[in-house]
């Protein structure tokens, strides 16, 4: 009987191109939770090269993993950086109203 090896799975590993980092991001940030957004943005840090995008948001790679882990709390001016740093740029869009009937 063979031993089948997994290994747990990693998005980060799928976000190869500017495209798939977009769309990871906007679903991250459509979900409006600030854990799963920081997280987002710690998994597309890591695609990148983290030691990179903390070099170019002008932070120390170790306070860049602890800004963006699970526990982190960066300040926004943090993510600002990072998300520029990353090659992407936040927007806005208004949501949709429902109409009165």
């Amino acid at each position: 009987m063979s031993t089948v090896k997994i290994k747990p799975f990693d998005p980060a590993e799928y976000l190869d191109d500017s495209e798939s980092i977009a769309a990871y991001m906007s679903e991250a940030l459509e979900s409006e939770d600030p854990a799963f957004i920081t997280d987002a943005l710690g998994v597309v840090a890591r695609a990148r090269g983290m030691s990179e995008v903390a070099r170019e948001a002008g932070v120390s790679r170790e306070s860049l993993y602890r800004a963006l882990s699970t526990d982190g709390n960066p300040e926004f001016a943090t993510v600002l950086r990072v998300v520029r740093a990353l090659g992407l740029r936040l927007s806005a869009t208004p949501v949709q109203q429902r109409k009165s009937a």
